[in-house]
C-alpha cells in the first residue's frame, strides 16, 4: 500500500493531507506547509539479536542510543538496514513512519514513542508511507490506528545526547 489514506478512511481515522517536496532531513523542514501538530522523526533501529524497534521523537531530539537500550531492555542498539526498513515497515530511507506499522502484520517491530513528545502535544504530523506529503493525526487517531494494526505502545522517557 503506497498511500494510506484509503486504509485510514475504511478504519474512520479522521487525518488531514498535506503536499509537499519531499523531505529528507531536518534542513527541509522549510519545504513544509504550516501544520497545527508537532513535527516528529522517526528512527529504525535494532539490537544485537536482531530485534527492531521503531522510536518517535520530537524531531529536534537527539538520542542516546547506548542510554535508551538500557533504559528498555535492549543491547547495543544501531540504526537497522533500508533492506529492513522496507521489508518490515515498506518505506525507503528518509520515510520512516510510525503509519508503516500497517506493514509488520508479524508484530516484529516494537513501538516506542518519547513520552515527552506525547504528554506535549495533541497532534501529530506523519509521513504517509512517503516523504512528499504529510498526514496530521490527533492521538484520538492515532491509538485508533495502532489499535486497527494490533500494535501496543510503549511510552518512554528517550534519553537525549
Amino acid at each position: 500500500m503506497s498511500d494510506i489514506s484509503e486504509y485510514l478512511s475504511t478504519h474512520e481515522i479522521p487525518f488531514q493531507r498535506f503536499e509537499h517536496d519531499p523531505v529528507h532531513t531536518i534542513e527541509d523542514l522549510d519545504k513544509l506547509p504550516e501544520m497545527d501538530a508537532a513535527i516528529t522523526k522517526n528512527l529504525f533501529l535494532r539490537d544485537k539479536s536482531q530485534q527492531y524497534l521503531l522510536v518517535t521523537v520530537g524531531v529536534h531530539k537527539s538520542v542516546d542510543l547506548k542510554k535508551l537500550g538500557e533504559a528498555v531492555g535492549h543491547k547495543k542498539l544501531s540504526f537497522a538496514s533500508s533492506e529492513n526498513l522496507k521489508k518490515l515497515l515498506g518505506v525507503e530511507p528518509g520515510a520512516a513512519t510510525l503509519l508503516g506499522l500497517i506493514h509488520d502484520t508479524q508484530h516484529a517491530v516494537t513501538m516506542l514513542i518519547d513520552k515527552d513528545l506525547w504528554d506535549q502535544n495533541e497532534s501529530f504530523q506523519c509521513h504517509p508511507l512517503v516523504n512528499s506529503a504529510s498526514l496530521v493525526l490527533s492521538k484520538k487517531a492515532l491509538e485508533g490506528f495502532f489499535a486497527s494494526t494490533g500494535h501496543t505502545v510503549q511510552f518512554v522517557d528517550v534519553p537525549a545526547r
